[in-house]
């Protein structure tokens, strides 16, 4: 069978004519996020990166990084300058930007620019959109009511939250968290068979469509130490998990689980599965975050659109200071580009 790290990213080394190029939205212009994307545009080459386009304020960029900027008035422009400058298509002006101190009007131009490059995903305009990192404190500040980029990503493409699954991909391995932004002490209470199978149905349409794994296999994780040790250490895997895993096999889906979560991810483990179907938030970020802390992407699945993002925050404190990596988000366009390039294969 052929190794999970074989399996990792979709097909798709060349630019086909008729790819559209990707929306990237800057998130808060006083964060990280216009340095990184910039650095990516630099680096297009050497990493293969397929056609994108910025959405924000150019003076963001301007304030981190000299290199060639080329406002454009429409998405169809970007491919024509893209080996020349980074292309940018304008948002309202925020006001003041100042790298590392995060302002109302610039959470305002955060969203604005997530708002466009979804409307573009959704129209056609572009192959799909990257998220750059927002502050969800000045977010919720301005009104923002959503947990996070992805449901609101979700709600405007119309979709449930329940039947949205977000997975994190680094190079060997994936996991997709059944809960995400929940205390830890809700997460027994908010677990339920038919979300579980949701989320699992969500990621195999997923790896089918983007990453060309025509039978995925999923690898479900238990919630207590142990797997719960037959209920002698938590019932969960017994009433719930269990149950959800019964049912996906019925469905004639390749799972199994659930598996006991400290033995899931260790590197014996990872080539036996495609993706890792986790309890709760930390249990599905910490092994990608200690395994490839600057080359995790955040993929949405279960959307009509194609959207992915760098598996890192706004870094206020280092905003600015032209330390930032670029590696995560490199790694979120050229994933959101290769599997852009395995969709257009697909319907060929």
């Amino acid at each position: 069978m052929t190794p999970a790290a074989d399996r990792t990213r979709a097909p798709g080394p060349t630019t086909p004519a008729e790819l559209l190029p990707l929306a990237v939205a800057l998130g808060d212009p006083a964060g990280i996020g216009p340095e990184v994307i910039a650095k990516a545009w630099a680096m297009r080459t050497i990493h293969g990166l397929k056609p994108f386009f910025a959405i924000g304020d150019r003076r963001s960029v301007e304030a981190v990084w000299d290199g060639p900027v080329a406002q454009i008035a429409h998405p169809g422009a970007a491919i024509a300058l893209f080996d020349e400058a980074l292309p940018l298509l304008q948002v309202d002006d925020p006001g003041e930007i100042v790298p590392g101190r995060p302002t109302p009007a610039g959470a305002r131009s955060a969203l604005d620019s997530l708002e466009l490059a979804v409307g573009l995903a959704r129209t056609g305009a572009a192959a799909g959109l990257v998220t750059g990192p927002v502050a969800k404190a000045q977010l919720y500040a301005i009104g923002f009511q959503h947990p996070g980029q992805t449901e609101f990503v979700a709600e405007r493409c119309g979709v449930a939250a329940e039947n949205v699954a977000m997975m994190m991909v680094g190079p060997d391995l994936r996991t997709v968290p059944i809960t995400i932004h929940r205390p830890l002490a809700d997460v027994p209470a908010s677990l339920s068979v038919d979300l579980i199978v949701s989320r699992a149905r969500a990621a195999v349409r997923g790896l089918q469509r983007d990453f060309g794994i025509a039978h995925p296999r999923v690898a479900v994780a238990g919630l207590n130490p142990h797997a719960g040790e037959g209920g002698a250490l938590g019932v969960e895997e017994l009433t719930i998990i269990g149950p959800a895993v019964e049912q996906l096999r019925a469905e004639g889906l390749d799972v199994t689980g659930p598996h006991a979560p400290d033995t899931l991810f260790h590197a014996g483990a990872r080539a036996a599965y495609d993706v890792a179907i986790c309890m709760y938030h930390d249990q599905a970020l910490i092994p990608i975050k200690t395994l490839y802390f600057d080359e995790g992407v955040n993929m949405t699945l279960g959307i009509p659109v194609l959207r992915t993002a760098p598996d890192h925050g706004t870094a206020f404190d280092i905003a600015g200071k032209g330390v930032a990596s670029p590696h995560a988000m490199i790694a979120a366009i050229r994933l959101a580009g290769d599997c852009a390039v395995a969709r257009l294969a697909a319907a060929a």
